[in-house]
């Protein structure tokens, strides 16, 4: 099970799921990017403990640079949508920002077409269809 792609996406969910509730919580006293710079701090504590724990370290000098600017440009991302979730959070209901901000699945699908080649079927299209006008659904204050 634990080496299935599905289990971890649903624990990912799960755990982006929490992200919103207890940063809501957190952001309600505090400015909206230092309270990203403090999660990031916990990130970076928790990830190093797991990579030494795990025997994953690997010397980057030993990566190729195609793969570092790669992941550099994943980091910068991250770090983008983290300042501006947490900003979100800040001015909005955890309700109403996370979905907008789950419009990412509709972005990844499109992204990965146009950019990886990855080829979708019709049913794929109309959930990801669904999944944006679920998320414009949601984020409505009616």
């Amino acid at each position: 099970m634990t080496s299935s792609w599905q289990f971890w996406a649903v624990l990912s969910a799960v755990f982006a799921a929490l992200t919103a509730i207890f940063a809501k919580i957190g952001v309600s006293g505090l400015p909206s990017d230092y309270v990203t710079l403090l999660r990031t701090c916990v990130v970076l504590a928790v990830l190093a403990l797991i990579v030494a724990g795990t025997g994953q370290w690997q010397n980057p000098a030993q990566v190729s640079w195609t793969t570092l600017a790669a992941i550099a440009l994943s980091g910068l991302a991250t770090g983008a949508s983290w300042l501006c979730y947490f900003r979100a959070l800040k001015l909005g209901d955890a309700s109403r920002v996370a979905p907008i901000d789950k419009l990412s699945v509709v972005l990844v699908a499109i992204f990965a077409a146009i950019f990886l080649g990855e080829r979708l079927s019709a049913v794929n299209w109309t959930g990801v269809l669904l999944i944006g006008v679920g998320a414009v659904l949601v984020a409505l204050k009616v």
